[in-house]
């Protein structure tokens, strides 16, 4: 994954800064919209994100970086206080869950403390089909999450997740096959 890194500025250009202005005033729109409001919160994710499949859901207190590097197939569900820190593509495909509290971090920073806080780094997400991503769950840059897998409760993804599979903890071990 390290030939799809990004290097990004922490004060960042004058085109990032509009992009995540845009990004944050289409989010806060969202949020205070209405939850009867449907059809409008459905034509915001469509505006915000790079691609939406059909029948999207988001609950109360979504976040993201720029929202454009986030593309989500069709059942895309998605609990309270989701983050998505998109510097990099975060690619989600049909069926998909993720429960509250959860963050796909595609963002980080060097382990250097020189200069740390001046820049950083993305690496792209990508979540297969048919995945469950329990609650306060943490899934970091880099990571691809396989076809039908379950990400358990608080577990914390550093790595790769095969298809069909259960991975659990902090961080995230593979504790069942499913079949």
């Amino acid at each position: 994954m390290e030939e799809n890194k990004k290097i990004y500025y922490e004060r960042g250009t004058e085109e990032l800064k509009l992009q995540n202005m845009i990004a944050h005033k289409l989010v806060q729109e969202y949020n205070y919209s209405s939850p009867d409001e449907i059809d409008k919160k459905i034509e915001i994710i469509n505006e915000l994100f790079g691609k939406v499949g059909i029948n999207p859901s988001i609950e109360h207190n979504f976040h993201c970086d720029l929202g454009y590097n986030i593309h989500v197939g069709d059942n895309f569900y998605a609990g309270y206080n989701c983050t998505i820190l998109d510097m990099a593509e975060v690619k989600i495909g049909n069926n998909c869950m993720i429960g509250p509290n959860v963050g796909l971090y595609t963002a980080g920073h060097s382990i250097e403390p020189k200069d740390r806080n001046k820049s950083g780094y993305a690496i792209p997400i990508h979540i297969g089909n048919d995945v469950w991503i329990g609650g306060s769950s943490v899934v970091l840059a880099g990571v691809s999450i396989g076809d039908n897998s379950v990400v358990a409760a608080g577990s914390v993804v550093t790595k790769d997740v095969p298809a069909n599979t259960v991975v659990a903890g902090n961080p995230a071990k593979v504790i069942k096959s499913i079949s």
